[in-house]
């Protein structure tokens, strides 16, 4: 008996064992299923989703030679760029992360399209990895259109240009600076044939940024290649390679569209603000005494005055405001002191400038992106 008791015994343990190894075999597995394995993506228009929540493409349309993307649940990286195309044109490509609508790719559970008017925020953030040996610039692509539209190109494309390496511009020509989200700007504006183009360009490379698009859209809308009944259709951020670009990441990104009343003067709430510009002019010179007034019932803070001077104008000094640009389109913003415009208060800043030719006002203005009406 004892040799089959001993038989039996080793039965168990070898049981015991293949247990013990089926056990850790289907942990393995688990772990393995668990841990989402990096996707990579060569088609020309390629695409997937992460995080349940973007889509992130390939977006390869200026050239014939292999591009590919390697895709995780935070962002990609751009594992394969041949081949290259003139830095005085258009790039080969836009591998990108978005939020929104792209040529009827929706990414999954998005509020875009969303008019301009409904939307009072829309923060979003990125982090970028740049490689020196190739010639490109990181960018967000913020589209709109006066229709909802999901497929083809939108009206106004707005770049946000956070570096660029090589000589390449932006379309266009350089129409002054801005100072945008607290940070200050290049502006470019102009058009590739296909739609109008506004470009801001940082003044040095930036790594990573949280910030508001709709500061962004708001500066579209003063420069009047926008208006606050169109439509906000996605909101991408990736990279435009004419050269080489492997290497290249975005390492994360979140964007929000949020909804719902921001207060007068801005999209979100309705036209609730007046403008009185009064001047003194004498030739070749002129002051104005500019007065904004919240006509609406909920306070703004930290106002932004829009308007486009007449041509022959240029302003030279201005008090109790910031100015943005000194001829041509440019902004007005409060200082420390004036920047809550209670309900029913006015702020009243000065301005003075050269002149040439007959002297005009301007001839509109808008307060954070929407329209005035003027005393």
């Amino acid at each position: 008996m004892r040799p089959s008791t001993h038989h039996a015994r080793g039965a168990r343990g070898t049981l015991g064992v293949l247990l013990t190894l089926l056990v850790s075999l289907a942990a393995l597995l688990t772990s393995a299923s668990g841990a989402q394995a990096d996707t990579t993506i060569c088609e020309t228009y390629g695409s997937t989703t992460i995080q349940g929540r973007y889509v992130v493409q390939n977006n390869r349309w200026g050239t014939s030679a292999t591009q590919c993307i390697s895709v995780n649940d935070s962002g990609f990286r751009i594992t394969q760029a041949d081949g290259s195309v003139p830095t005085n044109g258009a790039p080969k490509s836009y591998p990108s992360i978005f939020n929104g609508c792209h040529y009827t790719n929706c990414s999954p559970g998005t509020n875009l399209p969303a008019q301009l008017s409904t939307i009072s925020s829309a923060p979003s953030s990125i982090s970028f990895s740049y490689v020196n040996n190739a010639v490109y610039d990181a960018a967000y692509d913020i589209w709109l259109d006066p229709t909802p539209r999901t497929d083809g190109v939108n009206r106004t494309e707005i770049m946000i240009w956070f570096n660029k390496v090589g000589s390449v511009q932006p379309v266009g020509s350089l129409v002054g600076n801005a100072t945008v989200g607290g940070r200050n700007w290049q502006v470019w504006s102009g058009n590739n044939g296909s739609n109008d183009v506004l470009s801001f360009v940082a003044p040095s490379a930036m790594a990573s940024w949280n910030f508001d698009v709709m500061d962004f859209v708001r500066q579209a809308v003063s420069r009047g290649l926008a208006q606050n009944n169109w439509y906000l259709t996605s909101i991408q951020a990736g990279f435009e390679p004419w050269q080489n670009g492997a290497g290249l990441a975005v390492t994360s990104f979140s964007s929000t569209v949020n909804k719902g009343s921001s207060g007068p003067g801005t999209p979100g709430g309705a036209t609730a603000c007046k403008v009185a510009y009064a001047t003194n002019a004498w030739q070749g010179g002129f002051t104005a005494d500019v007065t904004v007034t919240n006509t609406g019932t909920t306070p703004v803070s930290g106002w932004k005055l829009a308007f486009t001077l007449p041509s022959g104008q240029q302003f030279t000094n201005a008090w109790n405001a910031t100015l943005s640009g000194s001829s041509g389109a440019v902004t007005a913003s409060s200082v420390s002191h004036n920047s809550e415009l209670a309900a029913g208060s006015q702020a009243t800043f000065g301005l003075q400038g050269t002149s040439s030719g007959t002297f005009t006002k301007p001839s509109a203005f808008s307060l954070n992106g929407t329209a005035c009406t003027t005393a």
